[in-house]
C-alpha cells in the first residue's frame, strides 16, 4: 500500500511543457456519467481500457467514481460506494506508471485515494464545497485541479467574469490552507453551470484565465455544447471536441482531458509539429524521430 506521502513530490512541471499539451484520459467507473456511465463499472473492463489510454499517449488517467454530470440528473453517492467502486481499479491504475488523478468532490475519498497513490486531486467544486478539501490537498502536497462550477445556470451573467471571481476564492482558501501556487491548476469547467453558449464563450476566452499566471487545463470532450452548435449524440462528437481543444490550447490551456485518447494526442501532436514548422525549429527534431519520417504512406 502506498504511504500518505508516496506520491506527494509530483511537481507540475514534470507533467506541462510550453512545447507538448498534456493528455489527461478519462476513466468514468460510474453507472450514469453523461457519456460513458456503465461502461467502465466492470473493474477488468476499466483496467483495461485505462491500460489502452496510457499506450494511446495519455499523460495522467483521471479516475471518478461519481457522476458530477454537468447538465443535472447527478445521483450523488455515499463515501462507502464511491470507495467501493474505486477499491477494485485504483492499484492497479497506479501500476500502469502515469500519475492518476483522483476526481472527487469529497475530502475523505481524496484522502483515501492520495494514501493508496493517486498524485493529482481534481475537484469539480474548486475547493469550494467540502470545507476539508484543503486542507487534505495541502496535508498531502500533491497537485490540485480547481475547477470553476455554479449550482445553475443564470444565462443573464458574465461567464468570464463569474468564473475570475470563483478563482479568486478558490487561490484564497488555497493559500489559507497552505496549497503552494506552483501546484495548482485552473480549469474553466466547460458544461458546469453554464449555457451553451457561455461554454463557448468560456472557450473562446479561455486566455483571460492566464492573469492567475497557472496552468490551465480544459475539458470539453463530448460536451452538450457541442451539440447545440452541431445536433449530435456524446459519442458523435469528436470532431467539435478535438476543434474546441486545439482551439483552448492556440489559447493558452496546457491540459487536455478526454475521453478519446489517441485521436486527441494525434491532433495535438500534428498540430505542435505544424507550429514548429512554422518556426523552423524542427531541423534538429526530426532528425532525432526518424519515425515520423518513415512509413507506407511516404
Amino acid at each position: 500500500m502506498a504511504t500518505a506521502n508516496a506520491k506527494s513530490e509530483l511537481s507540475l512541471d514534470t507533467l506541462i511543457s510550453p512545447h507538448r499539451t498534456a493528455v489527461m484520459g478519462v476513466l468514468n467507473v460510474t453507472p450514469d456519467s453523461f457519456s460513458d456511465g456503465g461502461e467502465f463499472v466492470d473493474p477488468q473492463v476499466a483496467i483495461a481500457h485505462a491500460t489502452r489510454m496510457v499506450a494511446e499517449g495519455a499523460d495522467i488517467i483521471d479516475v471518478g467514481a461519481e457522476s458530477t454530470r454537468p447538465y443535472g440528473g447527478m445521483r450523488p453517492v455515499t463515501t462507502e460506494i464511491e470507495r467501493a467502486r474505486l477499491e477494485p481499479v485504483l492499484p492497479a491504475l497506479v501500476g500502469l506508471g502515469p500519475p492518476v488523478s483522483i476526481d472527487t468532490m469529497k475530502a475523505t475519498v481524496a484522502d483515501w485515494a492520495i494514501r493508496q497513490g493517486a498524485a493529482i486531486a481534481n475537484d469539480v467544486w474548486g475547493l469550494q464545497r467540502d470545507p476539508d478539501m484543503a486542507r487534505v490537498v495541502a496535508d498531502h502536497g500533491v497537485p490540485v485541479i480547481v475547477m470553476h462550477n455554479r449550482d445553475k445556470a443564470d444565462p443573464a451573467i458574465d461567464i468570464v467574469e463569474d468564473m475570475l471571481a470563483f478563482f479568486e476564492r478558490s487561490l484564497a482558501i488555497a493559500d489559507t490552507a497552505g496549497i503552494r501556487r506552483e501546484q495548482i491548476v485552473i480549469d474553466p469547467g466547460i458544461g458546469f453551470g453554464k449555457t451553451p453558449e457561455q461554454s463557448v464563450i468560456a472557450v473562446a476566452q479561455i486566455a483571460r484565465l492566464k492573469c492567475f499566471g497557472l496552468p490551465i487545463l480544459i475539458g470539453l470532450s463530448r460536451k452538450r455544447f457541442i451539440s447545440s452548435i452541431v445536433v449530435s449524440e456524446p459519442s458523435e462528437r469528436l470532431g467539435g471536441s478535438i476543434a474546441g481543444h486545439l482551439l483552448a490550447v492556440q489559447e493558452g490551456a496546457v491540459i487536455v482531458r478526454t475521453h478519446d485518447v489517441f485521436e486527441t494526442v494525434q491532433a495535438l501532436r500534428v498540430a505542435e509539429a505544424i507550429a514548429r514548422a512554422r518556426t523552423g525549429s524542427t531541423r534538429t527534431g526530426n532528425a532525432k524521430s526518424g519515425s515520423d519520417r518513415t512509413g507506407s504512406d511516404m
